[in-house]
């Protein structure tokens, strides 16, 4: 089997995978949803890259343990460790408690991973019920020497780390001399919140008892604690969108490195933004697509997976209607062709396919490639029940649901199937001319008739 071959962004270069565990099994850690209010459609160009990566993995014959955040705490409006808690900000938005919008957009983005057909992960790890885990992380970070207290937090101090922002290849000095913000009490403009205090006088819906006072873990504690949790100081691969890269994920290195000497991941890789008129899809930006949108526009979601397969995951992708017409109908023609092959007998695979379409999607996810191979096999003159076997493994990768697709019902008046129903008895008495009549008169009625072995097929014309 072709050696499947990865991105990783810690190093820059693509590297040969190998399980760290000899059983096996990879452990993958990907960065969900923060559920202030619905994920857009962006977020999901994420999402569904790690999806595929999964699905790849799994081909290659590995158990994934597959661990995904919830984000319903400390996540700030600003990157820079300031504003408001974009929970408190959300139930303030929709008149409901955070804890209310928490659930009612976690269920939400579960939703929406069903309709993608992205698979669950083996485990959602909810911020809020890990505040003992982040707290025991920062208690272990202060006896290093780490961290120091300001009026509103503990920080901790990129200064004691002369490799801190590796991963982004951060330039500190550089960031010090052109810096623009206030620092506040930050002693050094890359320093961030490990525990933030609730202001004084103020009582916030999210809020804990520590020991350093009551309040609610940073942003990046939280991901360092629950990857640690379930899958230990140093795992196989961790995912998020390319925006992570210079400061949540590099955060999250430096406290890992501080605590436990490792980089958290062997492999860091990240999926590239989806683009609307040039600019990155972001809520920030007002109104944003959902994948409701696409459907009320009458779109299938699996018509935005199979765009999005169109892209390699380390490129950027130009969102349009346009794009996403061709994607349904090239969608809809995969699923027609592969419905029309017969179902038996059963064929098997071929082999020789099924290593070239292992060749393109070990090549970093060429899953791009990988499609434009399945337009060739169904295509192509291969046995129909071997096409329709190779096929269906593929869609392992792929996605599509192919094999539980069928065309949709469309309600045949009685007139038409009285019609239909009076040609075959023509044709058993080989009434040729009058079984050519009624199936003019039934074209003439916006419907087509296919003879079949079994009897008859009507279509819309």
């Amino acid at each position: 089997m072709p050696t499947l071959t990865l991105y990783d962004n810690y190093t820059r270069s693509l590297r040969a995978f190998k399980p760290l565990h000899p059983d096996g099994e990879v452990g993958l850690y990907t960065c969900g949803p923060t559920v202030y209010d619905y994920q857009h459609i962006g977020n999901y160009r994420t999402f569904l890259f790690e999806d595929g990566l999964k699905r790849v993995l799994r081909w290659n014959g590995y158990a994934v343990k597959h661990v995904m955040n919830i984000t319903d705490v400390g996540h700030l409006t600003s990157d820079a460790d300031s504003g408001e808690d974009k929970m408190e900000k959300g139930a303030r938005r929709t008149g409901k408690t955070a804890w209310e919008i928490a659930e009612l957009y976690t269920v939400a983005f579960l939703d929406d991973l069903q309709k993608l057909a992205i698979d669950a992960p083996t485990i959602l790890s909810r911020a809020t019920d890990h505040i003992a885990e982040q707290i025991a992380f920062i208690a272990d970070l202060e006896r290093k020497g780490y961290t120091y207290r300001t009026s509103d937090g503990i920080y901790f101090d990129t200064t004691k780390q002369e490799d801190y922002g590796y991963l982004a290849r951060l330039n500190r000095e550089g960031l010090e001399g052109g810096k623009r913000i206030n620092l506040g009490e930050k002693r050094c403009i890359t320093d961030f919140a490990l525990w933030k205090f609730s202001p004084l006088g103020e009582k916030r819906q999210m809020e804990w008892e520590s020991p350093w006072g009551v309040g609610f873990p940073g942003w990046h504690i939280e991901c360092s604690a629950m990857a640690q949790r379930y899958l230990g100081d140093f795992f196989d691969i961790h995912c998020g969108g390319e925006d992570h890269i210079s400061i949540h994920h590099t955060n999250e290195i430096a406290q890992t490195e501080a605590r436990v000497g490792t980089r958290l991941a062997n492999f860091w890789m990240h999926g590239y933004f989806l683009l609307l008129n040039d600019a990155k899809m972001a809520k920030s930006a007002g109104a944003f697509l959902r994948i409701q949108s696409l459907i009320d526009r009458g779109y299938d979601p699996l018509s935005y997976r199979y765009l999005c397969l169109t892209a390699h995951y380390r490129k950027q992708l130009t969102f349009t209607w346009d794009a996403l017409d061709a994607a349904q109908i090239a969608l809809d023609r995969l699923r027609e062709g592969f419905h029309a092959l017969p179902t038996t007998p059963a064929g098997t695979p071929d082999a020789a396919l099924i290593e070239r379409f292992t060749t393109e999607i070990n090549d970093d996810l060429n899953l791009p490639r990988a499609l434009a191979l399945s337009w060739e096999v169904l295509r192509g003159s291969l046995d129909l029940a071997v096409k329709r076997a190779t096929l269906a493994r593929f869609d392992d990768v792929l996605g599509f649901r192919l094999a539980a697709w069928s065309p949709p019902e469309i309600a045949v008046s009685d007139t038409v199937r009285t019609l239909a129903e009076e040609r075959a008895l023509a044709r058993k008495s080989k009434n040729w001319t009058e079984s050519d009549r009624l199936r003019d008169a039934i074209n003439s009625m916006g419907w087509e008739i296919e003879d079949a072995a079994d009897g008859y097929r009507l279509k819309p014309r």
